[in-house]
């Protein structure tokens, strides 16, 4: 691996490994870096889950007081949530190559669109946690609903790993009962519970596809930001973390859509 390779890689998971655990799409900034350095997209997709692995770790090691009180729910959610990466893992897997390549174009794009407008989502929950604080026990009688939500969060990221926090933190905040830290807290072991899943399965069962000095530079480096971000996140500007993720996520459309039409 080139030097420079190997800094951009670093970078990449330092600055995913932060927003992971304040705001969540970090695959957007790992995935179109491996994409860009020339990566093939199933290489970059397993390499970097695993990578994210132990910034996931540190998110949920900075928001564990946020968790407190909380078990019953995670007892049910996390057995949704696996579940659901091992299926997403499973068609990751046997899928064609190819299928990959054409789906993942899209699958950015919806991430993004959730980034885009992750605010007017937030508005949104908010006002149904307020509307749901006047009549006691409205949220936690959708037992069932969420619980189905966050399998098919799950199999969305133990497929293609990118937004699933933000979609976590949506579903979550609607329908568990709780405060949108608790939820963003909840958010963080779920996603963690996905990739290590996930990276189970690749280790298992596409052990030639998985670039490790990949997956040690983006562990060591996210590893190190999932702290910082759960330290220092709160306070950076989310529009600014935003912005860079959209920019990101361009690139990474942008590099795939070309290699499908010179294809």
């Amino acid at each position: 691996m080139e030097p420079l390779h190997a800094v951009l890689i670093l970078l990449g998971g330092l600055w995913a490994g932060g927003i992971n655990s304040v705001v969540g799409s970090g695959t957007l900034v790992t995935f179109p870096v491996l994409v860009a350095l020339g990566y093939p997209p199933v290489t970059a997709s397993v390499s970097n889950a695993m990578g994210l692995i132990a910034g996931g770790a540190a998110g949920v090691w900075g928001y564990r007081r946020e968790l407190e009180g909380l078990g019953g729910q995670l007892l049910r959610l996390l057995p949704a949530s696996v579940l659901g990466a091992v299926t997403g893992a499973w068609l990751l897997l046997h899928l064609p190559e190819s299928v990959f390549g054409v789906a993942a174009p899209f699958l950015i794009v919806i991430a993004l669109l959730f980034v885009v407008f992750q605010p007017r989502l937030q508005r949104w929950v908010r006002r149904r946690a307020e509307r749901a604080d006047e009549t006691d026990g409205r949220r936690t009688s959708h037992a069932v609903p969420l619980t189905l939500l966050v399998y098919f969060a799950g199999v969305y990221g133990g497929y293609f790993v990118a937004a699933q926090g933000i979609l976590l933190v949506g579903i979550l905040g609607v329908f568990m009962a709780g405060t949108i830290q608790q939820a963003n807290a909840m958010k963080n072991v779920l996603v963690l519970g996905v990739n290590v899943v996930a990276g189970i399965s690749y280790m298992l069962f596409a052990f030639s596809r998985i670039s490790w000095p990949a997956v040690g530079l983006i562990a060591v480096s996210s590893l190190v930001g999932g702290y910082l971000g759960s330290t220092f996140g709160r306070r950076l500007p989310p529009n600014i973390l935003r912005a860079i993720i959209i920019v990101l996520g361009l690139v990474a459309l942008w590099t795939m859509v070309s290699k499908l039409v010179a294809a």
